[in-house]
């Protein structure tokens, strides 16, 4: 068996269909600020929660293929150094890709997203 990961949870996305009354919701019942992002290329607005270095991070999104309901919180899954390895598995294990390894700008990683034979969209994520 491999060393257990620091943490099994990377990222997590709660998503929302008006970013900016979400954003007050958050702030004000957590009493802290969020920042706003857009990842560069990726370009999906985003308003991130507040973390410490090395902690646990997540925002709120506006994506095209998320939308708030039912389908709650989508978590990312740490696959540091091993995100190709974890994907060619998917399939094999009952799984579908919705979104290929991607890079995030500005030296995030790359992530890749899934349906999981649940249903669940699940993120996968690596630092390298």
């Amino acid at each position: 068996m491999k060393e257990q990961p620091k943490s099994v949870a990377v990222w997590f996305e709660i998503p929302c269909a008006n970013l900016e009354r979400a954003a007050r919701f958050y702030e004000t019942i957590l009493d802290r600020r969020m920042n706003k992002d857009e990842f560069g290329e990726l370009g999906d607005p985003m308003r991130l929660f507040p973390a410490a270095a090395g902690g646990v991070a997540g925002a709120l999104v506006k994506r095209t293929f998320r939308k708030p309901g039912g389908g709650g919180t989508m978590v990312y899954l740490n696959c540091d150094g091993e995100l190709d390895a974890v994907i060619s598995r998917v399939r094999e294990a009952g799984g579908l890709m919705l979104m290929p390894r991607t890079v995030i700008p500005g030296g995030h990683g790359a992530f890749a997203c899934l349906k999981d034979t649940e249903g669940n969209h699940i993120g996968l994520h690596t630092s390298v």
